[in-house]
């Protein structure tokens, strides 16, 4: 037979069992509704949209080998080296539109990145040095040909120059090392000046 004493102290240790239980479970109740309120509160952040702002595009046209400008209106964010890119970005997207004078698949993720440097020798007057990163799939899909892989080369250029007047020289990457043409014609050893390619609206370069 069970002792007394044994009883009691089970029943105590019961109530205290199923004190705790149920305390444990007005916890997790309220730390629930806690937790349902902050999401109902806490206000959703908008993502960052940058403003849209009129660009130059300057567009190559494979009919007569003119560079036309163009201008277009695309969000543009603050960082210069992000601004670049998003220029660039637009340019080759138009390349990659079915109606384009100038077909280049690829679009915009073709460029990687574009990095702004002071230009040798450009002391005081803030030239700058633009570092052009293609990616070698745009490489390998850009048609062969002296007067195509040129047109891309210099319109790129005088996009930049268009619209960041301070960027006077150009150099290219593709996948973040040099390579010795853009698809076996137009020389990506050299810099490119961007003076010498801006021409006015509907000339050849």
């Amino acid at each position: 037979m069970i002792p007394r004493y044994q009883k009691v102290l089970f029943v105590i240790l019961l109530i205290a069992a199923l004190g705790m239980g149920f305390k444990l479970w007005q916890l997790r109740d309220r730390a629930h509704k806690r937790l349902l309120a902050g999401q109902t509160i806490a206000p959703t952040a908008a993502p960052v949209v940058a403003p849209a702002e009129q660009a130059t595009l300057v567009v190559a046209n494979d009919l007569d080998n003119s560079l036309v400008p163009q201008v277009h209106s695309l969000p543009l964010p603050a960082d210069p080296g992000a601004r670049a890119r998003a220029v660039l970005g637009k340019l080759l997207d138009l390349y990659a539109a079915p109606e384009s004078t100038h077909q280049i698949p690829g679009g915009a993720a073709s460029v990687d990145q574009v990095f702004l440097l002071a230009a040798p020798g450009a002391r005081e007057r803030g030239d700058q040095l633009a570092v052009v990163n293609l990616t070698g799939t745009f490489a390998a899909s850009h048609p062969a040909g002296l007067e195509a892989e040129s047109l891309t080369v210099l319109s790129i250029c005088a996009t930049l120059r268009a619209n960041f007047p301070t960027i006077t020289e150009v150099r290219f990457l593709v996948d973040g090392v040099e390579r010795p043409t853009l698809a076996g014609h137009a020389d990506l050893t050299r810099t490119y000046l961007t003076s010498e390619a801006a021409p006015e609206e509907g000339t050849k370069p």
